[in-house]
C-alpha cells in the first residue's frame, strides 16, 4: 500500500463491532498501531465503550458487573455513557483532526438493545438521533458465530453480564448486526472473524487504505 492517508479538518471516525469474543480489542490495537506508523504519533485515539472516558469507569462497572437491569435502564445508561464519551473524548479528538478508533458504538446499542433486548428499533433510533452523536465514517463488523465466540470468551475467563447471557441472546444480537450491515453497506464492512488474527488485520488495513488513502 503506497500513498498518504487523506487528512481532514474533522478527523476520521472508525468503529469496530461484533459480539463478545469476536476479537474487537485485538483488531483495534493492531489497527491503531498501523495507523500511527502511517500518520505519526499523537494522530490516533483508541477508545472503547462503555466507560472509555474519565468518569465512565463507574458506568462501565454498573453495566457489565452490576446488578441485573431492566432493558430500559440498561439502554439509558449506555446512552449516558456515550454522551460523556463523545463530549470529552471522541468529539474533541475529531475536531483536532485526529483519527478515532472505537470498540463498540451506536451499532452495538441497536444490535444489543433492539434485537437482543427487544426494545423498539424506531425508539432507539429516535434517541440516537436526538443525541446527535457523530456518525462513524467506517465500521467493521467482525462476524463470528455464537458458539465460537462463547468458546473464546470461556478461554480468557472472567465473563461479564453480557458474556454470561444465553446463546439465543447472542444469536439475536448477531442477527441485528447482520441486518444493520445490510442496511448500511457503504459504511459497514463485514469481515469473517473466524479467519486468523493476521488475516483479519490485513483485511482491515486494506479497507481503510482503499477508503482513505490518496495516491501521491
Amino acid at each position: 500500500m503506497t500513498g498518504k492517508m487523506a487528512m481532514t479538518d474533522r478527523g476520521v471516525f472508525i468503529t469496530i463491532e461484533g459480539i463478545d469474543g469476536c476479537g474487537k480489542t485485538t483488531q483495534a490495537r493492531q489497527l491503531c498501531t498501523w495507523l500511527e506508523s502511517v500518520l505519526g504519533s499523537g494522530k490516533v485515539l483508541r477508545t472503547f465503550e462503555p466507560g472509555g472516558w474519565h468518569g465512565g469507569e463507574s458506568l462501565r462497572r454498573l453495566l457489565l458487573e452490576g446488578v441485573e437491569l431492566t432493558a430500559r435502564t440498561e439502554l439509558l445508561l449506555f446512552l449516558a455513557d456515550r454522551s460523556g464519551h463523545v463530549d470529552t473524548e471522541i468529539a474533541p479528538a475529531l475536531k483536532k483532526g485526529q483519527w478515532v478508533v472505537c470498540e463498540r458504538y451506536t451499532d452495538s446499542t441497536l444490535a444489543y438493545q433492539a434485537w437482543g433486548r427487544g426494545i423498539s428499533f424506531d425508539e432507539i433510533a429516535f434517541l440516537l438521533s436526538w443525541c446527535r452523536f457523530p456518525a462513524p465514517d467506517l465500521t467493521f463488523f467482525l462476524d463470528l458465530d455464537e458458539n465460537t465466540a462463547r468458546s473464546r470468551v470461556a478461554q480468557r475467563g472472567g465473563v461479564d453480564r453480557f458474556e454470561a447471557t444465553e446463546n439465543s441472546f447472542m444469536s439475536r444480537v448477531n442477527l441485528g448486526y447482520r441486518e444493520l450491515s445490510r442496511r448500511s453497506p457503504g459504511r459497514i464492512t463485514v469481515l469473517n472473524a473466524e479467519s486468523d488474527i493476521a488475516q483479519v488485520a490485513e483485511n482491515i488495513r486494506h479497507a481503510v487504505a482503499a477508503r482513505f488513502m490518496r495516491k501521491v
